[in-house]
């Protein structure tokens, strides 16, 4: 299945709000669209940009005793 660029950039904006799951494949999608050439490089620095602010927000979160990451 292809996904566009657009969806994955738009997905990413949905992190916070997502459960593990669904959060999961935001990220995995988001990682094959880094991976794929055929993607223009504007796209994936777009998508590069917004998993990185992604990533920086959950550095940010509390994490419980049981949670892990």
């Amino acid at each position: 299945m292809s996904i566009s660029p657009e969806t994955v950039y738009e997905n990413l904006s949905l992190l916070e709000q997502a459960d593990v799951t669904t959060n999961a494949l935001y990220r995995q999608q988001a990682q094959e669209i880094l991976a794929n050439q055929k993607v223009s490089l504007e796209w994936r620095q777009k998508i590069a940009e917004k998993l990185y602010q992604a990533n920086n927000r959950l550095t940010m979160v509390n994490i419980a005793d049981n949670d892990s990451y």
